[in-house]
């Protein structure tokens, strides 16, 4: 029997979607690609914010079309139907089964993290070391969706990284809901740092960890990336805001003067790192004032990277009950100021690239076959900008060149190869 699968948000959900691929293959099903050829529809759903759940609803209703066809069965897993698995069962009836996340023991018998198929291609691979959160920011339904944070034992998790070197990959990304945080369940303190530096004693030529809190960023974890020349000197360190009284009603756990600190001494210990973050605006209570403030740090600190969300009312999540909702046009406005400043910053962080030499990782070659498709170090895969080499030498997607900037676009970069 012919299987598809669809997979939306996150790189953690795409986790679990390789690892239904994995069991549904060992069952001897076939795996396509083309929903048209699927006998049999998995689709993994994200139900983080609106236009997630928006997404995955249209998702749906597109792949229900195809029960016109040969499909027999439309399955829908993953974080909206734990969410909204009662409402979903009565209001879409074209779906044959709902799986919440609870239940996957129950149906797959057991999902194994050594049995996955990647589905990134053929030079990286994410490496879960934990699920859920146990931060219970105000605005987040992670913790209710996914459930406490419940780290791998980091024996396991050496394993699966020693697996995913034999076949191959080059670039190993470590990912959780908060990785800063990996250990602390099972050995009481964060072990991230200790996990890297095991890590980096496996051949791979890049190692990178995401999802990292500021107020988890320790000096000792600074030191590991600084002095280990396989981890790309990229912190992805979500600070959502940086007024105190937003980050208390958030439930942060840091303050704006931690949030300062972390990034000075990382930009003091390595000048080239890339810090990346996501911010939230129109959080209910939000002022002008505190908005300005978040404004203001944006120009002030440049990140080299940043995404901001407008808040999104998410049901079930302390922030529901807060006073000082705000409508959806200041929520645009003030959204539309933040990437207005973004990217001016980007535009001159981008201007101080040109004529820079990299070591690029080669993902793909352009359709047309005239550029290879490649990343620096400061380049998230599916995340950030892209840089095209001329195709003027014989390669292979896997390989590492060095190449120099020679043209900057509005998010990618054109470079030759030296």
């Amino acid at each position: 029997m012919k299987i598809g699968f669809i997979s939306l948000g996150c790189s953690k959900n795409l986790v679990d979607t390789e690892m239904m691929i994995g069991y549904y293959k060992d069952k001897g099903y076939e795996i396509v690609q083309d929903p048209s050829e699927a006998e049999v529809i998995v689709i993994n759903t994200c139900g983080f914010i609106e236009s997630a759940k928006q997404e995955a609803i249209e998702t749906i209703l597109e792949m229900a079309d195809y029960k016109n066809g040969i499909c027999q069965k439309l399955i829908v897993t993953g974080c909206l139907v734990e969410r909204y698995y009662d409402e979903l069962k009565e209001e879409m009836p074209e779906v044959d089964l709902f799986i919440p996340i609870r239940e996957y023991d129950k149906i797959f018998e057991t999902l194994d993290y050594h049995n996955r198929v990647i589905s990134t291609g053929e030079n990286f691979a994410y490496l879960r070391i934990a699920d859920g959160c146990s931060n219970n920011c105000t605005y987040c339904a992670i913790p209710k969706i996914r459930g406490p944070l419940v780290s791998r034992p980091m024996e396991d998790i050496l394993k699966e990284a020693e697996e995913l070197l034999a076949k191959g990959y080059k670039e190993l990304i470590l990912i959780a809901q908060d990785t800063s945080r990996y250990g602390l369940d099972l050995y009481g303190e964060s072990k991230l740092a200790e996990l890297l530096t095991e890590v980096c004693k496996l051949d791979f030529k890049w190692v990178r960890f995401l999802y990292t809190y500021p107020e988890m960023i320790t000096d000792e974890l600074i030191e590991v990336v600084k002095n280990n020349d396989k981890i790309c000197r990229y912190f992805d360190m979500p600070i959502q805001h940086i007024s105190d009284p937003v980050l208390k009603r958030m439930g942060r756990k840091g303050n704006s003067e931690l949030i300062k600190n972390v990034i000075s001494k990382i930009r003091t210990a390595m000048p080239d790192a890339v810090l990346r973050t996501s911010l939230i605006v129109g959080f209910p209570g939000e002022t002008e004032e505190q908005f300005n403030e978040l404004l203001d740090f944006v120009k002030e600190v440049k990140f080299n990277r940043l995404g901001a969300f407008k808040y999104s009312m998410e049901d079930g999540t302390p922030a529901v009950k807060l006073d000082g909702h705000m409508e959806d046009e200041i929520k645009e406005e003030r959204h539309n100021k933040i990437m207005e400043a973004q990217q001016a910053v980007s535009e001159k962080f981008n201007e101080t690239l040109l004529e820079k030499t990299f070591n690029c990782i080669i993902d793909s070659l352009t359709e047309d076959g005239e550029y290879y498709v490649c990343r620096t170090y400061m380049d998230v895969p599916d995340i950030d900008g892209l840089v095209f080499v001329k195709n003027e030498k014989e390669h292979s997607v896997g390989e590492f060149i060095n190449v120099k900037v020679e043209q900057i676009l509005e998010y990618d970069l054109i470079a030759t190869e030296v």
